[in-house]
């Protein structure tokens, strides 16, 4: 059946600065004048996640949707004992993770968002060490070896230095290692990142396929038709919040009116977007700037005729037209005012 995770309240505020990732990066001095007075330093505070409270269901995929720097991979970071909250709790299953690391550890497989494997193995030798970590025995190991070499288009390059491979089949082994012990939950953080058309499309066929062996998936992503396509449920979170969750239907349901019409005029005046707020259909209309106007309504492309007299009754030139239909992307547009990707 599966088992669940849970977040209770679960903030994150990282009080140090990351190391400086330069090479040769050193340490700079400089001599302070005697007598001169001392700058008070200021504290350095950045909170990632807010009071974030989740429950993912036994047995679903459950997506984490958000741009880069939101705090997905934080929530995961926690999750998977990587990250110790600030203050809150998480739960794998019945087990408090930061109270039962080992008991929880066991349960779950994690793909990070960056490849960490050991570039002086085979890929063959990755998942038999990483099974031999698990406690499976030489012949199981073995077995499930080549299963998740086929599976994963490897088994013709099982055994080179994984140093040769190139990013995408670093991502596929990294995914295949998460999954050597089959664990009933899989943490998957931003899986496609970087991955062609093809090996994303079969990344997808194998989550299907081990989600419906009944385990636990979650997965961060900012790429909004992989949430929709493979998640269950999701959250969307930006800046340490989660800002709208449920299923991909109920959320583009949620978006007022459905549609999104981005609009570009010469200007924008009070008057123009007054009037845009009486057509048929309209719910509602918001000006990003002085130039341009979003119109959520219940209908697309039927409503430009009546835009484009609108703006010449005004006297202002309408230059350009977006429609986009109900989507994850619009949704996250109307929360925040921006898009994924900005």
């Amino acid at each position: 059946m599966g088992i669940g995770i849970r977040l209770e309240n679960v903030r994150k505020v990282y009080d140090t600065p990351p190391p400086m990732a330069a090479r040769g990066a050193g340490f700079s001095f400089t001599p302070m004048r005697s007598g001169a007075p001392k700058e008070k330093k200021k504290k350095f505070e950045v909170v990632a996640l807010d009071g974030v409270s989740l429950a993912m269901r036994p047995g679903e995929v459950f997506g984490l949707l958000g741009p880069n720097g939101a705090g997905k991979s934080t929530a995961i970071g926690i999750l998977t004992t990587r990250t110790r909250p600030t203050s809150g709790r998480a739960f794998i299953g019945d087990f408090d993770i930061w109270q039962e690391q080992v008991k929880a550890k066991r349960l779950i497989g994690v793909v990070a968002q960056r490849p960490n494997l050991d570039f002086a193995l085979t890929a063959r030798e990755v998942l038999l060490f990483h099974g031999a970590y698990f406690g499976q025995n030489a012949r199981e190991r073995a077995r499930r070896t080549d299963e998740l070499l086929e599976q994963f288009k490897l088994t013709d390059r099982a055994d080179h230095m994984v140093r040769t491979f190139s990013g995408g089949m670093m991502q596929r082994l990294s995914i295949a290692r998460a999954m050597m012990h089959d664990p009933e939950i899989l943490f998957l953080d931003e899986p496609s990142a970087g991955l062609d058309p093809q090996t994303r499309l079969l990344l997808w066929e194998i989550i299907r396929g081990y989600n419906g062996l009944g385990k636990t998936i979650v997965l961060t992503t900012h790429y909004m038709d992989e949430a929709d396509t493979l998640s269950h449920r999701l959250a969307i979170i930006d800046h340490g919040k989660i800002i709208a969750q449920g299923t991909p239907q109920e959320l583009k349901a949620s978006i007022p009116g459905g549609y999104l019409l981005r609009l570009r005029f010469d200007r924008v005046t009070e008057e123009l977007m007054a009037a845009l707020r009486t057509l048929p259909g309209v719910t509602e209309v918001r000006s990003t700037d002085h130039i341009a106007a979003d119109v959520y309504a219940d209908r697309g492309g039927p409503l430009i005729a009546a835009i484009v007299n609108t703006a010449q009754a005004a006297a202002i030139e309408l230059r350009d037209v977006h429609i986009s239909e109900p989507s994850l992307e619009n949704l996250f547009l109307h929360h925040t005012g921006r898009s994924l990707r900005d």
